[in-house]
């Protein structure tokens, strides 16, 4: 949704709570367009969860102030935080419901006090977010839907029937998933929870989730998964039951920008008198790690475990393959 439109949906939004009813006629006047337009603005208000409701005796529409949260005081930091979160930051992660967060912001910043609002304003002008042009965002056109449906179904300890297009089954598989915890990473969302297919608990990404609905059937099971404890010690979120020790030197050209960063846990640097560090990290499986490993090319060596340095090795002869003349 442009922002134009949502500015309009929020005046709109701010005078069908005004008391009285107003008629279509009159809300399409008022916002100087046409009545099929103003039946679209009134579906969008439906569909971020605000139903605006017809009075037959009036003729005319109107939203109830028992739909909305009674007004809060923001001070200058958390007024800018927000605005700052939706306004720059939206097309960095797969926010979900992200039209209803844009509007959210609108409403803020009509209701911030006159200095406040314009130093925002004048802030934000100055700030810019990018995603990873190597790693941009992916698309993903049903995120609302599917979010809010293993959403409610955590909330209410129900299982959900899940389609999913497995990666590593390479087919669409079909199953009942107690859904634990919803959480982001890596420009994703997943969820992690019990599945029926697998016998044991699994990680989903959602933007693979075909088909969700909301089953009868509650769960008894997982009231102390733990998330932190679930991944332990894998290097970015699925564990694969194995413990390594990984020790890496990084050349000097890109040793100080690696080291900076607190890429693990159970990360240690050493620095050598060339400029080179080496780095150890215990994690848990290799297939996380050997992709960011390879994407240092020939700026890292693998001194420890063998079975990366192999891997690493193989992957490479294949590059050089594939890209000879």
């Amino acid at each position: 949704m442009k922002t134009s439109r949502v500015s309009r949906v929020v005046q709109m939004l701010t005078t069908l709570q005004s008391g009285r009813p107003r008629k279509a006629g009159e809300l399409s006047k008022i916002f100087g367009i046409s009545r099929r337009t103003l039946y679209r603005d009134l579906k969008e208000l439906e569909r971020i969860g605000v139903t605006p409701s017809f009075s037959p005796e009036h003729k005319g529409y109107q939203i109830s102030r028992e739909q909305f949260l009674p007004p809060i005081n923001l001070n200058l930091q958390e007024a800018l935080s927000v605005l700052l979160l939706i306004h720059k930051m939206r097309g960095q992660i797969q926010l979900p419901f992200k039209n209803a967060a844009l509007l959210a912001a609108l409403k803020i910043e009509s209701t911030l006090p006159p200095r406040v609002r314009r130093y925002c304003e004048s802030a934000l002008e100055k700030i810019s977010a990018r995603a990873n042009a190597q790693a941009p965002t992916p698309k993903t056109p049903g995120l609302d839907r599917v979010f809010g449906i293993i959403q409610s179904a955590t909330a209410q300890r129900r299982k959900v029937a899940i389609r999913y297009d497995s990666f590593f089954d390479e087919r669409v598989i079909e199953c009942d998933l107690s859904a634990y915890h919803l959480f982001y990473n890596q420009r994703a969302w997943y969820v992690v929870g019990y599945s029926s297919v697998h016998k044991e608990v699994r990680t989903f990404k959602l933007n693979r989730i075909k088909d969700a609905r909301i089953l009868d059937t509650q769960y008894n099971d997982g009231e102390n998964f733990d998330l932190s404890d679930y991944i332990g010690s894998a290097w970015s979120m699925i564990p694969e039951g194995r413990i390594y020790n990984v020790r890496l030197r990084f050349s000097p050209k890109v040793a100080g920008n690696v080291a900076e960063v607190q890429w693990h846990g159970s990360q240690k640097v050493e620095r050598d008198d060339d400029g080179s560090v080496i780095i150890e990290f215990r994690v848990d499986g290799l297939n996380e790690i050997t992709w960011w490993v390879l994407g240092y090319g020939d700026q890292v060596e693998v001194l420890a475990p063998l079975q990366l340095r192999r891997r690493l090795a193989e992957t490479a002869k294949k590059m050089a393959e594939i890209n000879s003349d």
